[in-house]
């Protein structure tokens, strides 16, 4: 069947506001098509083989009353509190255990039919007989503030999950960012670690540089007071060489003036002080030693009066001196 006879079909089972459905063998709810017809508010849809409504269903907010009694639905969408002007619902004789959370947000919802359901206990016990018009409004008001409640709960634990979820959150947050400090102040001490080894090597570099320097310096040193030393010894070795045979000839020639002068004196005392001085050798040594001693006594009076003439000119050299001072 093609599009244009589906809208054509429900356009033939539009009756002023109300769309009827109901007894077409239906497996699934021509959601497309009641979409274009939004004066449409009353949808039957009961007695037919539907065994679930597509999410797309909650989005004809424009339905006011709804029957989809006697079909196979197992479950309702989890969005079918976004029917928000929905006042009248049946779901008499279907599969359905449970509603969807979402089920307390139909505030408009003043008339529910659930028996004939394979409900929970709890769900069962608020929905009520039904039996009745009174009953069915009963039971919407029921369902409604069951719903409710479990849809606090549901947003208690949800809201307990996500501050888990954030504690949790918080948590990896705060072990990131303690790891990352880790990881931070690992790397800064790496870094110290490396900079303190170049140190160290730099250091030990400029160590070794320096102690050639000092041992190409001592060497250096070392070998100018070789060089320097060696230089005066061959400069000692030729100054002794030059200088040897005068010396010796000075030693020489004083060795043999002590020689003669020690001749002389004992050949003096010997014509002096023993018996040939009376020998004819011996007269005139000891002439020359009697001249010799009278020369002596003559120049003793010579050097008082010198010594005399000194002292004289330093005292008068001293007054001049002081009398310029002043």
């Amino acid at each position: 069947m093609s599009k244009n006879s589906k809208v054509m079909n429900l356009k033939d089972n539009i009756s002023g506001n109300e769309v009827d459905l109901s007894l077409c063998n239906l497996t699934e709810v021509p959601v497309r098509e009641l979409s274009l017809f939004t004066k449409a508010t009353v949808v039957d849809l009961s007695c037919n083989n539907i065994t679930s409504l597509p999410p797309e269903f909650c989005n004809l907010t424009h339905l006011v009353k709804v029957d989809l009694s006697k079909n196979q639905l197992t479950c309702l969408p989890d969005d079918v509190g976004n029917l928000s002007g929905l006042q009248h619902l049946d779901l008499y004789n279907n599969k359905l255990t449970v509603l969807p959370v979402s089920f307390s947000q139909l505030r408009n919802l003043k008339w529910l039919d659930l028996k004939d359901n394979p409900l929970e206990a709890e769900l069962a016990k608020a929905a009520g007989d039904c039996l009745d018009e009174k009953q069915c409004k009963q039971c919407a008001s029921r369902v409604l503030q069951h719903m409710r409640v479990i849809q606090e709960e549901v947003d208690r634990a949800r809201e307990k999950r996500l501050l888990k979820e954030k504690e949790q959150e918080r948590k990896r947050e705060m072990k990131q960012r303690e790891r990352e400090a880790r990881e931070k102040e690992a790397r800064k001490r790496e870094k110290a670690e490396e900079k303190e080894k170049r140190r160290r090597e730099y250091n030990a570099q400029m160590a070794a540089i320096a102690a050639r320097e000092q041992q190409q310096q001592k060497k250096k040193s070392g070998e100018k007071k070789k060089k320097n030393g060696q230089a005066a010894a061959d400069k000692k070795v030729v100054v002794e060489v030059t200088q040897k045979p005068q010396r010796s000839l000075i030693g020489l020639m004083f060795k043999l003036l002590l020689l003669v002068l020690l001749g002389l004196a004992a050949v003096a005392a010997t014509c002096r002080l023993t018996d040939l001085r009376k020998e004819a050798v011996c007269v005139p040594v000891n002439v020359a030693v009697d001249d010799g001693l009278s020369w002596a006594r003559e120049q003793e009076g010579v050097v008082r009066q010198l010594m005399q003439n000194l002292s004289t000119a330093a005292k008068e050299f001293l007054e001049s001196t002081k009398a310029s001072k002043n």
